[in-house]
C-alpha cells in the first residue's frame, strides 16, 4: 500500500547559525513534535525528501523550532526554505488537533447526497477554511463554512455540505 503524506506547514526561517528553522504548522493545536523521527520537505512540486529530525523545540502555538541531521550551518538552512512540510499518515494523526481544520484531510466530500472527491488540502485563509478537492479532473476549493455544513461525520470520514448553487460549475 502507498504511504500517505500530509501537508503541515511550511519552513519560513533560519534561526541562530547552526542550522536551526522554525517551522511554521496548521495543526491546530500547541506542539513541540517531540518524538518526531522524520520530515518529508517538497523540494519541488510532488517531490519529497525525507530529513532526519534530531531536535524540537516549541516557539508559538503555531511554529516550531527544528534540527535536522546534515543541516549545520545558516547557508545550509536557507536552501530549505521556503518549502513546504509533509508528515507521514500516522506521524500526522499522532500530532494533528482532533478537531482542528487539517484532521479534515483524506475525508470524502458530499453535496447533500451525492460524493463529489476526497479533501487532499486544507487551505487556511484569514476568513476561511478552504477545502482542496479534485472533481472532474479539475482542481476544486470547497469553502468548509457553517453555513454550508450539513455535518461531519469523524468516523466515516465525510462531510457533508450544501454547496451553493452553481459552485462546481464554475470549476468544470
Amino acid at each position: 500500500m502507498e504511504q500517505q503524506y500530509y501537508n503541515i506547514g511550511k519552513l519560513v526561517a533560519t534561526f541562530g547559525v547552526q542550522g536551526q528553522l522554525i517551522l511554521v504548522h496548521a495543526l491546530g493545536k500547541k506542539t513541540s513534535l517531540k518524538g518526531l523521527q522524520v520530515i518529508m520537505v517538497e523540494l519541488t512540486k510532488n517531490d519529497l525528501i525525507p530529513y532526519f529530525v534530531t531536535e524540537t523545540k516549541l516557539k508559538t502555538d503555531t511554529e516550531v523550532y527544528i534540527t535536522l541531521e546534515g543541516i549545520t550551518t545558516k547557508e545550509m538552512a536557507k536552501k530549505l526554505m521556503p518549502r513546504y512540510v509533509w508528515l507521514k499518515e500516522e506521524d500526522f494523526k499522532k500530532y494533528v488537533a482532533k478537531d482542528g481544520h487539517l484532521s479534515l484531510l483524506g475525508y470524502m466530500v458530499y453535496d447533500n447526497d451525492k460524493m463529489l472527491s476526497t479533501i487532499t488540502e486544507v487551505i487556511e485563509q484569514p476568513h476561511q477554511i478552504l477545502a482542496k478537492i479534485i472533481y472532474n479532473n479539475n482542481e476544486v476549493l470547497i469553502p468548509i463554512h457553517e453555513a454550508f455544513i450539513i455535518r461531519i461525520d469523524n468516523k466515516a470520514k465525510q462531510v457533508v455540505l450544501n454547496l451553493p448553487e452553481g459552485l462546481l460549475e464554475v470549476y468544470c
